[in-house]
């Protein structure tokens, strides 16, 4: 049962669908904080949103289980991906080369519109931009793309403890007694970012909760400073390695279920009971730490060398569920919501968008983090509820068919002639 058809005509791993639907479910439960919350707090609970008691608690359990990991899932499974469609690609016209380019360059091009218009949090840019530099590696063994994609994941963590020193000595300088204005200035130009005043919080309160073109202004500060200041020195690179990664487990059949249940095993106890508990011990020195901002981002980093077990396990249980055929309709559910994860990644930007801006319902700022759950809650139901029917009648989601029609320079066929 490694393989499950899913849709008239397509040869597609039910497996693959599942998991994909899961993480992109699970991703909202962090994507939600910055939608909906001043940008900092998806860091810092006590910069807004509540950091006691069932705010606490959805901070804590949200850093251990999710933070990272679904991402870290998805980014997986967009690797794996990319080896499957450049292999269907083989011999045919437009070949794997140029439909992979094709797919990253409008993909970009979407996820640029995504974010300064919808969600600043964008990660189909660093999608793209990662995608361009795995596909010369797809035909290695699937050893040398694990063991690459977790060397590149190791140099970012040592990347970021030299930046760390070297902010630390940044700040000490700028605390001493005399210090420049050169100096003064370097620690105030890092520190809005690294430690954003309550002002700021006021200031993305107002903006986003303006009218279309405040909204756009705060969004557009907010996704120039991830695309120039984040993800070049961190997003890129985590995502390069975590797709090779997923490249290399896709062609040892990870997630088309041809590993053995003893193996699917091996990886959820080394995620649930060494990694995740590991990562609780983290997320209680950052608490125990008051939020510090030089020692939660020590720990922080340390916590990224747990994050692959963990996403890991979550794609482990999901695929263990799906061989052992329990669950069927709630797996299909799941199946269908991964199949059109492009567009129920686009579409929860879009509701949270009219949800909290002032251009819908003017909620930003207002619901607290865990008050923010019953928004994920709807959301899920809405996934979980119209993928299915929606696949009954078309071939593909509607950004799917959108993204598929712009790489093939011609509209797809979208309707089927008979529901499934």
């Amino acid at each position: 049962m490694s393989a499950i058809g899913f849709g008239a005509g397509e040869d597609r791993y039910q497996s693959i669908d599942a998991v994909r639907g899961f993480a992109v479910l699970g991703i909202l439960l962090m994507n939600i904080v910055g939608m909906g919350l001043p940008a900092f707090a998806y860091l810092d609970p006590t910069y807004a949103g509540g950091a006691t008691g069932a705010d606490l608690w959805t901070w804590a359990v949200n850093h251990v289980l999710t933070d990272g990991k679904m991402r870290g899932l998805f980014t997986m499974l967009f690797g794996a991906s990319a080896v499957l469609i450049a292999g269907r690609a083989e011999g045919k016209s437009p070949g794997p080369a140029q439909t992979h380019y094709a797919r990253m360059f409008w993909l970009f091009v979407i996820g640029m519109i995504h974010a300064y218009f919808l969600w600043w949090g964008d990660i189909l840019v660093c999608y793209a931009v990662a995608g361009l530099f795995i596909y010369p590696f797809r035909k290695l063994p699937a050893w040398a793309l694990i063991a690459l994609g977790a060397a590149i994941l190791v140099g970012v963590v040592v990347h970021n403890f030299h930046d760390l020193e070297t902010l630390k000595a940044l700040h000490a300088a700028a605390m001493a007694p005399g210090a420049s204005a050169k100096t003064l200035a370097d620690w105030n130009r890092v520190a809005f970012v690294l430690q954003p005043s309550q002002a700021m919080a006021a200031v993305q309160i107002k903006g986003f909760g303006g009218d279309f073109f405040q909204s756009l202004a705060a969004r557009s500060q907010m996704a120039m400073i991830m695309q120039l200041g984040v993800e070049p020195t961190d997003g890129f690179p985590e995502a390069i390695g975590q797709m090779l990664i997923g490249m290399g487990l896709f062609i040892t059949g990870f997630f088309t279920l041809k590993w053995s249940t003893r193996a699917y095993w091996a990886v959820i106890v080394v995620g649930y009971l060494i990694a995740a508990p590991v990562t609780a011990w983290l997320t209680w020195l950052i608490w125990k730490g008051g939020f510090d901002t030089f020692t939660r981002t020590a720990l922080e980093d340390w916590g990224a060398l747990a994050r692959p077990f963990v996403a890991l396990a979550h794609g482990a249980a999901v695929l263990l569920i799906v061989r052992s055929g329990a669950l069927k309709g709630l797996v299909d559910r799941f199946a269908a919501a991964g199949r059109m994860a492009f567009s129920n990644y686009l579409m929860s930007s879009i509701i949270t968008m009219i949800l909290f801006t002032g251009v819908g319902f003017g909620l930003y700022g207002k619901l607290s983090r865990s008050g923010q759950l019953w928004v994920v809650l709807g959301i899920w139901a809405f996934i979980l509820i119209w993928s299915k029917p929606w696949l009954a009648r078309f071939h593909y989601g509607p950004f799917e068919w959108l993204w598929r029609s712009l790489v093939r320079f011609k509209p797809q066929p979208l309707l089927r002639r008979a529901p499934v």
